[in-house]
């Protein structure tokens, strides 16, 4: 990874005249006729570069999804922009951060978007920041452009994503970027080091007929783990003892443990169009196409000395658990399109895994097994259409042969009632086995070793969205869960264990969110109420979830320079706060502890000059203030004290 590094920032160092902006939220231009012609393939006008000197419009610098939504560059400075300016490059509003950077986020709010057929490698903790398919661009520009991304860490660290793209013709596009971060962290042996190198590329024909996209990922994730606070030394924080100002002093549970996720992956996706026929009024289209990705990834778990809470342990000194997962997909699709008939998406797809440790260990008579492998064979379909104003989508599949059994059925409805409101509705249904690490774990700890016969999980889910300019956008949403599996402990053991619920999982949860300008000051806020129904003892988050920002906002210098200032609060009543096991990389039920109930107020500064935006936060400002530090992430894991930190993006344009 350090010689990719070396690699990109010596690349990095010849282009860089050229650059732009990537952390702001894109506009949607999924079917828009002004950029998407009537087969869905961008209009030639819009793409064509000008090369008489006029500088290309914003628009033409392109960001392809995996899923094929076309975004294009928006260079304002907003309040979304500062929401995502974290080590997540998201909005981190369902999340509660550790105290370092690159640290596992605790969940306070849960959506369930994401539906798939195979269960996945387990160390979910461990996942915020690995970027999966869905997470990975394609790009088309004009012009080369680079973005620079810096922010401040926590001592001795700091954060860097530095990317750059260039269509080296109209037809070929490659883009390679590297996302680094490491942070010592304010406790003992809390550093994080993370690397995520990227590198993509797309081509087509003149004639659009064939299209191909290929990205290549590789990714390591470090973090040193200290198990928290020792429960001795806990007071000692919540009362703000003087001689512990250093946070340094305070006692962890131990110094000599570490876990790292690691992969790569080889991501390939062709199509060619067998029929393109169009005139003024009618297209139709028929595209056969193929994806092929291979992913190799691993997870380890050291550890100097055993730490006696986790049990007896095989071995007395450099504990080391290690597990891994293969996988290769490969997809034969066709597409096929048309002005009256609507878009239709079949596939048939082939998966290859194999996942485990290198023995078999016999423990109480019981034997458990060092692998899981096998294939599975899915097939499904997808409907797109829009009818009488009303935006049709449609998703079904299901496993037909392999290891595991899964489904799921996608529906979506979207309707603009007028020009200030549109509504949609979401039903989707899931059926798939729990992740690899509830099925089959191998340790040294005694304890941590497991082998189960878990059900499926089923999931049901309908949302309701309403986007509207002159009320709130409002998302209500219900999903009930059977069969849920989790990891808690029981009363007589501090292992974790992995649990399947009996019972059914019932949760509600009701979203509002608003922007109010005054002249130049302006109210962003947003809100989440969430009800537990039934299953309160193993599914947690709290009752209210709220942000809100108020700040002001002007032009200085002859407008060479936008300005932004003003306060962010964040709260969320206290509940059961799940905690968190380092041997696993895994979020646990606990029902001993509540967290929560205290306020997270920062005071910031975001700037834009030229095509730099510049973002100054007083952090946490508030915990000076505070008679009690009774700020958690996780239990033993105290949030973050009061910091002031700094970072910017640096965007060129050729």
């Amino acid at each position: 990874m350090k010689k990719t590094l070396v690699f990109l920032l010596l690349f990095l160092s010849t282009t860089v005249l050229f650059s732009q902006d990537r952390d702001q939220p894109f506009i949607q231009q999924q079917t828009d006729p002004t950029n998407m012609g009537n087969d869905g393939r961008p209009n030639m006008a819009d793409t064509n570069v000008n090369f008489e000197g006029e500088k290309p419009s914003i628009s033409e610098y392109k960001i392809i999804s995996h899923e094929r939504d076309t975004t294009f560059v928006d260079t304002t400075l907003s309040i979304y922009k500062a929401y995502k300016f974290n080590y997540l490059r998201q909005d981190d509003y369902e999340l509660m951060p550790f105290a370092n950077v690159g640290q596992p986020y605790n969940t306070l709010a849960y959506n369930f978007n994401d539906i798939r057929l195979k269960p996945r490698l387990g160390a979910r903790a461990r996942h915020f920041n690995y970027m999966e398919i869905k997470d990975i661009d394609y790009f088309h520009v004009p012009t080369p452009l680079t973005e620079l991304y810096f922010k401040t860490a926590f001592e001795q660290g700091q954060q860097l994503d530095a990317f750059f793209t260039i269509n080296t013709s109209e037809q070929f596009n490659f883009s390679v970027a590297y996302k680094g971060l490491r942070s010592l962290g304010n406790y003992q042996n809390s550093l994080t080091s993370t690397g995520n190198f990227r590198f993509t590329t797309n081509y087509r024909t003149k004639n659009y007929r064939y299209n191909l996209r290929v990205h290549i990922v590789f990714q390591d994730l470090l973090n040193n783990e200290n198990g928290g606070l020792k429960p001795d030394f806990i007071p000692f924080f919540m009362n703000d003892e003087a001689d512990f100002n250093d946070r340094g002093r305070l006692e962890v549970n131990f110094e000599d443990a570490e876990n790292i996720l690691k992969g790569k992956r080889f991501h390939l996706e062709h199509d060619f169009t067998l029929i393109d026929y169009k005139d003024s009024l009618a297209y139709t289209s028929l595209k056969l196409g193929n994806l092929v990705s291979f992913e190799d990834k691993f997870y380890e778990y050291t550890q100097e000395n055993p730490f006696e809470e986790f049990g007896p342990s095989y071995a007395l000194q450099n504990l080391k658990d290690r597990v891994t997962l293969e996988e290769f997909y490969s997809r034969i699709f066709a597409d096929f399109s048309n002005n009256l008939l609507g878009k239709l998406n079949v596939f048939i797809g082939y998966t290859d895994f194999n996942y485990g440790y290198d023995r078999v260990l016999f423990l109480n008579e019981e034997t458990i097994t060092n692998r899981i492998l096998g294939n599975i064979v899915e097939a499904g379909a997808s409907y797109q259409k829009e009818y009488r104003g009303f935006e049709l989508f449609g998703k079904a599949a299901l496993n037909i042969a392999g290891e595991f059994e899964g489904n799921y059925i996608l529906g979506q409805a979207s309707y603009e009632l007028d020009e200030h409101n549109k509504a949609k509705a979401t039903v989707h249904i899931n059926s798939v086995a729990p992740n690899f690490n509830f099925q089959l774990y191998q340790s040294d700890y005694v304890n941590y070793n497991w082998q189960t016969n878990f059900k499926n999980i089923k999931t049901q889910h309908l949302q309701f969205d309403l986007e509207s300019k002159m009320l709130f956008n409002t998302t209500v949403s219900y999903t009930g869960i059977d069969d849920y599996t989790y990891f808690s402990q029981t009363a007589t053991d501090t292992t974790t264990t992995p649990f399947q619920y009996d019972g059914r999982v019932n949760y509600l949860k009701v979203e509002a969110s608003r922007q109010i300008d005054f002249g130049n000051f302006s109210l962003n806020a947003r809100v989440t109420y969430q009800n537990i129904l039934d299953g309160q003892d193993v599914f947690k988050a709290p009752e209210i979830l709220g942000r809100a920002s108020i700040y002001y906002s002007n032009r200085f210098f002859k407008n060479a320079l936008f300005l932004q200032t003003g306060f962010t609060g964040k709260y969320f009543t206290s509940y059961e706060m799940n905690a968190y096991d380092p041997v696993l990389g895994e979020f646990y039920v606990q029902n001993d502890q509540e967290f929560g109930d205290f306020p997270m107020l920062d005071f910031f500064v975001n700037a834009k000059i030229s095509q730099t935006r510049i973002y100054i936060k007083w952090e946490h400002f508030n915990a000076l203030f505070a008679s009690q530090n009774n700020y958690f992430s996780a239990p033993g894991h105290p949030y973050r004290d009061w910091k002031i930190r700094f970072g910017l993006v640096w965007n060129f344009f050729m």
